[in-house]
């Protein structure tokens, strides 16, 4: 047992040396990175439709017989061929159109010069026109749904993949168009999710309809950014809410004095610093850092209220989620839906396109990220044969 022993302590060692220098060439290779020019991404595009017909038809085939899928095969080809010669007919009857309505134009256009009362009068009923022209989409023009997904940590990491992402769509997104996002997020750092709240809130204002969609769940920071949308839906046992504020540290200075050891801090500006985790919190210094808490919670609520007035936010303010069901009725949630469900039913009437964000990774980053990804295997597997070992010796 006690070789055992000396032998666990002599691997630990090792372990801990090679995990020390993986740490340090990680360390090394992730600033060079950083010192670098950002490499740009790139947007990646994936027909929604295309990919549900290719699911479809792989299941037809299989559960089909052959002469009858072969039939089917034949059919549908006939009508996307009949569908397409509609189409192209159709514009070519715009194309005509067009040079008629001109000449229309041209002949109502009146000979004498207009007051210029009656000028400014004429253009701003022309530009009313003109902008009620954008927003109404064409008869029989399908609808576009640009999909987007949301995987929210503490520091709102997919907020960089989430600009691009929005700033690409609404370059051709019109009104009429559909911007969906599924997202999922516990929440975390308030700076973080209000830039990406305030991301979504760049779709609203640019005229186009979003709706979120919570599988799973949308709290703190995360609801903050479903509430900005124009329909929230959520599954059956998705969590929502948790509209409050949250900020906790350690204190360490009563073991410092125990080893008298001194911490320092010196501040210009009587609240610059109202609480540490090594020197001593006074009460006052705790009043003003619990003051800074209850003025970020009226933010958030205001936030809220603001998005979705229906909605009692004094009533669920109070940092408690719900499930569902009971969101719903609370008005935290439109309409209990999947996203799957949902995206699902659009697809017989809408053009669907998943649109991701993909930044282009070089030879050091790659390399960053896999000595990063290293050492937490390291330590993992180091953890879960001491504790095996601490079994052993029991």
């Amino acid at each position: 047992m006690e070789f055992l022993t000396e032998y666990g302590l002599f691997l630990a060692k090792v372990v801990t040396v090679v995990v020390a220098l993986l740490v340090i060439v990680g360390f090394i290779v992730a600033n060079r990175e950083q010192l670098k020019d950002r490499i740009q991404g790139h947007i990646v595009v994936t027909s929604l439709n295309d990919r549900y017909e290719q699911m479809k038809e792989t299941l037809l085939e299989a559960v089909m017989e052959k002469h009858e899928f072969a039939h089917r095969h034949k059919q549908m080809a006939k009508e996307k061929k009949a569908r397409e010669k509609a189409l192209l007919k159709k514009h070519k009857a715009e194309k005509k159109q067009k040079p008629a309505e001109k000449v229309q134009r041209k002949d109502l256009e009146p000979t004498d010069t207009p007051l210029p009362e009656q000028g400014e009068a004429d253009a701003e009923a022309g530009d009313t026109q003109s902008r009620a022209i954008i927003k109404a989409k064409p008869e029989g023009e399908r609808v576009r749904l640009f999909v987007l997904h949301f995987d929210g940590d503490i520091k709102a990491s997919a907020l960089a993949q989430l600009r691009e992402e929005v700033t690409a769509i609404l370059q051709v997104a019109e009104p009429g168009d559909e911007v969906v996002v599924c997202l999922e997020s516990p929440g975390g750092v308030v700076a973080n999710y209000g830039l990406a709240a305030s991301q979504l809130a760049r779709v609203r204002s640019a005229g186009i309809q979003l709706t979120i969609a919570v599988d799973k769940v949308a709290a703190s920071g995360g609801y903050m950014m479903a509430c900005v949308a124009d329909r929230i839906l959520a599954a059956p046992f998705a969590m929502l809410g948790s509209i409050g504020v949250l900020a906790q540290l350690p204190n360490f200075n009563r073991f410092l004095k125990r080893y008298d050891v001194d911490f320092e801090l010196f501040t210009a500006g009587e609240y610059k610093r109202t609480v540490t985790m090594f020197g001593e919190n006074t009460e006052q210094g705790k009043e003003k850092f619990q003051s800074d808490l209850e003025e970020i919670h009226a933010l958030f609520q205001h936030f809220v209220s603001e998005y979705r007035p229906q909605l009692d936010v004094a009533k669920v303010s109070t940092g408690e989620v719900w499930f569902g069901q009971r969101a719903v009725e609370l008005g935290l949630v439109d309409e209990l839906k999947t996203s799957d469900e949902y995206l699902t039913s659009r697809a017989s009437d809408a053009d669907l396109y998943q649109v991701e964000y993909k930044e282009r990774k070089n030879i050091a980053k790659k390399m960053g990220l896999a000595a990063q990804s290293g050492v937490e295997s390291a330590l993992m597997r180091l953890f879960s044969r001491l504790e095996a070992w601490r079994h052993q010796a029991q």
